[in-house]
């Protein structure tokens, strides 16, 4: 139980820390009022998570502790649906309902897609 723990609370460090650096790397090179660092690290976080557990399941025999550091420590932190459903929501508060509407469809419609990609990747390797 406190080797799961540790798993976890390392991948979560990792990803915590990786999507603070994402986010702050993507907002100097695209400044904008539309959360790109947001999607960005959705995307990102969906592929990883699409890649990785079709990969260690169907490709390779991974040790299923690789699976809670990943899975659950890393891209449960690194993956930020709580801030992009509230970066809509204070779109939606400031009027910027265009801007709202185009956050929930293209974060849905791509991070799905980056899923079926990164899951794609793995059953070829």
């Amino acid at each position: 139980m406190l080797r799961t723990v540790l798993l976890i609370s390392l991948g979560a460090i990792l990803g915590a820390n990786l999507r603070y650096f994402v986010a702050q790397g993507v907002a100097r090179i695209v400044p904008s009022s539309f959360p790109f660092g947001t999607l960005v690290i959705n995307i990102t976080a969906s592929f990883i998570l699409g890649f990785f557990v079709i990969w260690t399941s169907e490709r390779v025999l991974a040790d299923p502790r690789w699976r809670i550091f990943i899975a659950v420590g890393f891209c449960a932190t690194y993956s930020t649906y709580s801030s992009y459903i509230f970066e809509t929501f204070a779109l939606m508060e400031k009027g910027r309902f265009s801007l709202a509407a185009l956050n929930l469809i293209v974060t849905n419609v791509v991070c799905f897609v980056a899923v079926v990609l990164g899951a794609g990747l793995a059953r070829k390797l």
